[in-house]
């Protein structure tokens, strides 16, 4: 079955209400729930996130973003235009200003960088791709022609060139035209068109998504990768995934996937230097086990990284 469309996205530029969650169950008292088209569609809106189940199809989850931005940023204003959108401006220390266009459903259509001498870095452009499009695409599994272990990055056991060699790797397949950030996210076989990296020195606490402080040193060389590609690069964009194990509901393991992924943007960006524009975040359910059991799983509560600057459509 085709994965159903993309949840509605929190409003673009608004700041969450109330406090960040603390744990999973606060995420759970805060959370509020609604039907639609009679009862084919339920929305679950929580801190920061919302959740669409469409009947008979996996739930989905996307997070406003903008709260991982002030946390780097000197100043976060969002301006209303008039075709009913907005635009959120993070403007970071030395006067660098990041743009966010988001229309009036709460879309992101672009995000742009504009420096102090005026010039200007694109990396999301979904301008071409009209609102409520669907995002599933017909393309099929990948057939892997290279090894397993080039493929998907060991983190522990690869040196610093192997983890840069995977992230400036192109697609391991030829792709047919550029996809929307939407389209990449809700896609496993086009994201599977690229390497990744994972992360296997950091995983999560059952039923938590913080790092714990004496892991950020693990992440250092992945920053350090992320800025070899960028100095070459400003314009990179790389996808940063959270996944979750097999135990508890599938609402909580997805949001906890996707908090998951936040916290490891969020320390790249905090304690690395990784410009927080170069980042997205995602997380995935229980479909992407990576030691298929239903029991507890530490391995399984972990985050990838991989570059999806190939993958996007840019005008």
């Amino acid at each position: 079955m085709p994965p159903p469309p993309p949840p509605p996205p929190a409003a673009g530029g608004e700041r969450a209400q109330g406090p960040a969650p603390k744990s999973i169950e606060d995420v759970k008292r805060r959370r509020r729930q609604r039907v639609e088209e009679g009862g084919k569609r339920t929305i679950i809106e929580e801190p920061g996130r919302t959740i669409v189940q469409e009947k008979g199809a996996r739930p989905v989850i996307r997070a406003d973003e903008t709260e991982r931005m002030r946390r780097s940023a000197r100043d976060v204003r969002s301006e209303k235009r008039r075709d009913g959108g907005n635009v959120t401006i993070a403007v970071r220390p030395g006067g660098i200003e990041v743009f966010s266009e988001f229309d009036s459903s709460g879309r992101l259509t672009r995000r742009y960088r504009r420096g102090r001498d005026g010039r200007e870095t694109n990396f999301i452009d979904n301008r071409r791709f009209r609102r409520g499009a669907p995002v599933h695409i017909d393309l099929g599994p990948l057939t892997l022609r290279m090894p397993r272990e080039r493929y998907i990055v060991n983190y522990e056991r690869a040196s610093d060139d192997d983890i840069y060699d995977a992230l400036m790797a192109g697609p391991v397949e030829r792709l047919p035209r550029g996809y929307s950030l939407d389209e990449i996210r809700y896609n496993t076989y086009l994201r599977d068109r690229m390497r990744r990296v994972d992360l296997d020195t950091v995983t999560f606490d059952f039923g938590a998504w913080r790092v714990h402080p004496d892991q950020y040193n693990r992440l250092e060389r992945i920053a350090r990768a992320i800025h070899r590609v960028i100095d070459r690069r400003p314009d990179e964009v790389f996808l940063i995934e959270g996944h979750t194990d097999a135990v508890g509901s599938e609402i909580d393991n997805l949001t906890l996937s996707d908090r998951r992924a936040e916290e490891v943007a969020i320390i790249l960006t905090d304690n690395f230097g990784v410009p927080f524009e170069n980042l997205v975040t995602q997380g995935y359910g229980e479909e992407f086990l990576k030691v298929p059991t239903l029991q507890a799983e530490r391995a399984n509560r972990r985050v990838a990284v991989r570059r999806i600057t190939p993958l996007m459509a840019r005008d």
